[in-house]
């Protein structure tokens, strides 16, 4: 599962025990703003169809987050807590393309570390490059993505750092379903992933807010479970990767 909130040994309970409630307080926040803003949406009823062809009850786009600052302001300051808490600095930012790369300079920025970004294929022309930007081998890197669904796409962006010599300490995320898949992936893969929020905080927040009713809250809890199944019973695919 992607808690939201900082995890691994400590020496001090109550360090560890402030930064968890720190992010709990971040979570919850974070998930109100996205759904203020309907970067998350909810349709138990009428669910959303992806790109892969899965029907869903839920549809998040991360992209919305640039057009208000103070949304944007907020993801920066919670990825910056999260790096702190976390000890990742110093490291290289490096943002997946495309969602991931103005977060990745925000955070970059505010942190005063160095910024890549990750293309999801090397281009065609000039160097060839998968990542643009100068990225030196044998440095740490934090890979910041807007969402996890699966985990494809950020561990791809894994791979192509770790191939060109660097090594990932950890991968940053806006938002994650918690998808059984990512978790099994990410274990896979060896990098441990932080999340601002995650699916099991926002259908609270939303259910608090009545935004969703208790019986849409226990539907959403069941797509989370299967998806693939919840899929196939309500006319969608069921893909290996969403």
């Amino acid at each position: 599962m992607d808690s939201p909130s900082s995890s691994g040994p400590s020496f001090d309970a109550s360090v560890s025990a402030a930064s968890e409630s720190a992010g709990a307080r971040r979570a919850h926040t974070t998930a109100r703003a996205l759904l203020e803003i309907e970067a998350v949406k909810l349709r138990p009823n009428d669910p959303f169809t992806w790109s892969s062809g899965m029907v869903a009850p839920i549809y998040c786009d991360n992209r919305l987050t640039i057009s208000h600052p103070g949304v944007r302001r907020a993801i920066r300051d919670g990825f910056r807590s999260i790096v702190s808490e976390q000890s990742l600095l110093p490291a290289t930012v490096a943002g997946t393309a495309t969602a991931g790369i103005p977060h990745a300079a925000w955070l970059a920025e505010a942190t005063d570390q160095p910024m890549v970004y990750v293309r999801s294929s090397a281009k065609e022309h000039g160097t060839g490059a998968r990542i643009e930007g100068h990225l030196d081998r044998e440095t740490d890197v934090i890979v910041l993505e807007d969402l996890i669904s699966t985990g494809g796409s950020a561990l791809d962006a894994v791979e192509a750092v770790r191939n060109a010599g660097a090594s990932v300490t950890a991968v940053l995320a806006i938002f994650s379903y918690e998808l059984e898949a990512a978790a099994a992936a990410f274990d896979e893969a060896d990098v441990p992933r932080r999340v601002l929020t995650d699916f099991s905080t926002l259908v609270e927040v939303a259910h608090g807010e009545s935004r969703v009713s208790t019986a849409d809250l226990e539907g959403l809890h069941t797509w989370r479970e299967d998806p693939a199944a919840w899929s196939r019973e309500h006319g969608g695919e069921a893909p290996d990767r969403a």
